[in-house]
């Protein structure tokens, strides 16, 4: 039988067991995947490029023949201050250069007027900007990107901000990437997406970075201004809690009287 002395030993063993954290769940990417393959697993990886829209903000590279023309051209691209982060998750404002999207979906260049570009892709603005260009000049070249396509990374992660990318097919693992990755108490199984839609409408979307058909999704792809917001864990929230810290203290005081005890019962 145990004696009183190994009893309260053993219950004071269970205190420190009970007021212990609990290692942190689910936090392998893809563990749906098996340690080892015998082939490569292949998924089909949808992405859709992304559309104009108003206020985006566009660099417009136009070549003509006419070396005048090229400077008139190359003005269009005004000096504007974007807030935000580059790749290097350096915070902070940076200045760039573009045409910025009017509310009506539209930019005005000089000689060939207003051009409406909302709901095109890059191409297909490149393509209408052209053939405005080309009944005033030959062989003109036309280079469509965005300036200001960006990604905010916000919650458990080590660098949160808003990044400029350099380019529009981003994903969700890119994006958490230049986040500096997820820390330890953020929930893998449950990232949120945050996604302007329609108007003023917002779509919230749940994704799993646990699950290899997260490179299926159609939300794998990030769009301009997406935001993704990761949750704390239990086990963050777990130390955070003023409640739990109030009980580890009064565990450790019971701790205490038990060892105490212990050590006086023969």
């Amino acid at each position: 039988m145990i004696n009183f002395k190994s009893g309260l030993i053993l219950l004071a063993t269970a205190v420190v067991l009970f007021t212990s954290c609990v290692a942190p769940k689910n936090i392998t990417y893809f563990e749906d995947l098996p340690d080892s393959l015998k082939e490569a697993e292949t998924v089909s990886v949808p992405f859709k490029n992304p559309l104009i829209k108003p206020d985006d903000l566009l660099f417009i590279n136009i070549q003509t023949l006419d070396p005048e023309a090229n400077v008139l051209f190359s003005a269009v691209n005004t000096t504007v201050a974007a807030v935000g982060a580059n790749s290097n998750s350096m915070a902070g404002n940076q200045v760039t250069s573009g045409l910025l999207v009017d509310k009506d979906g539209c930019i005005i260049l000089p000689v060939v007027g207003k051009i409406k570009v909302e709901g095109y892709t890059t191409q297909q603005a490149r393509d209408s900007i052209k053939s405005r260009i080309d009944k005033y000049y030959t062989q003109s070249t036309v280079d469509v990107r965005y300036n200001n396509f960006k990604i905010t990374v916000i919650g458990e992660v080590n660098h949160p901000s808003t990044f400029v990318v350099p380019n529009e097919e981003v994903t969700v693992l890119d994006a958490l990437g230049m986040a500096g990755d997820l820390t330890i108490y953020g929930r893998r199984e449950n990232v949120l997406l945050i996604r302007k839609d329609t108007g003023d409408i917002r779509k919230f979307i749940r994704l799993n970075l646990n699950s290899k058909d997260l490179v299926s999704s159609p939300y794998y792809f990030l769009k301009q201004g997406d935001v993704l917001y990761v949750e704390p864990n239990k086990a963050k929230a777990y130390t955070l809690d003023s409640y739990r810290t109030r009980n580890y203290a009064i565990a450790a005081s019971v701790l205490s009287l038990l060892i105490v005890i212990a050590t006086r019962v023969k």
